[in-house]
């Protein structure tokens, strides 16, 4: 299980925190990365595209021409696409591209690239992102101390930070995600990632495919005893089924009924 310092936004180590071992140590497996980032990218494609086909340009719909006699070449309309200011023919036309990737493929990809951050020395664990203000001067400098000469930074908090978000916002190569929104895409653009502790430690219980419990949230209740002299709870009472009332109908004397004279 690897072991990172955790650092406060002066650069100093304040701690150490224990990462999951299935997230942040496992095998980088590139065909994963391409993968989900194809599917990342084309997801985020408009597909807005749009050419006219011919029943759509403008132009009259009759014939210009008699087809023969004048020497020239038949033609039926003005629209032809082969004809200037005519149709395009199988021209783009607008559609998703987007497209369903499974699951697992897409934590496989996070735990390669989270691997690869760690492996590299590349991944910085902050205590907190408790900002005094949301001016941009102040972030900067504390960013400079965490991320060094890195050019672009990933920052992955857990939940809403008003002045995280106002801070880093207006930064070039800055960019603020949450740990639930966490894309493979975002970790390979980015050169160093930032995650706070609580957000690392919520990623490696996310992703791990082990779900850990912690000890303190177990509980173990065992039935409680009965108490001596005391008889223990009574078991209800089988009931036995209904006699046969076919012995009693064979018993009884059967009476024949009179027919009655028309």
């Amino acid at each position: 299980m690897p072991v990172v310092d955790v650092v406060n936004l002066e650069g100093k180590k304040v701690g150490t925190v224990d990462l999951a071992d299935a997230v942040f140590s496992a095998k980088v497996n590139p065909h994963l990365l391409h993968e989900t980032v194809r599917w990342y990218l084309a997801s985020q494609r408009a597909g807005t595209h749009k050419t006219k086909g011919r029943g759509e340009v403008s132009g009259a719909g009759r014939k210009l021409w008699r087809q023969k006699g004048t020497g020239r070449a038949r033609v039926g309309s003005i629209r032809s696409s082969i004809w200037r200011k005519g149709g395009t023919v199988h021209g783009p036309q607008p559609r998703d591209y987007s497209y369903r990737l499974p699951h697992k493929m897409l934590v496989g990809a996070l735990c390669s690239a989270l691997s690869s951050k760690l492996a590299e020395q590349k991944l910085t664990v902050v205590d907190g992102w408790s900002l005094e203000t949301h001016k941009t001067k102040a972030f900067r400098q504390s960013l400079d101390k965490l991320s060094g000469e890195a050019g672009t930074a990933l920052l992955v908090e857990n939940s809403g930070n008003r002045n995280l978000e106002l801070a880093s916002r207006n930064l070039d190569g800055v960019k603020l995600v949450r740990s639930s929104g966490l894309q493979p895409y975002d970790l390979l653009r980015h050169d160093r990632l930032i995650v706070s502790k609580d957000a690392a430690v919520k990623l490696g219980s996310a992703l791990s495919p082990v779900k850990v419990v912690p000890q303190d949230l177990v509980e173990t209740i065992a039935p409680a005893a009965p108490a001596e002299g005391k008889p223990g709870p009574k078991k209800a009472a089988k009931t036995k089924p209904a006699a046969k009332k076919s012995a009693a109908r064979k018993a009884a004397p059967k009476t024949e009924k009179k027919k009655g004279k028309k």
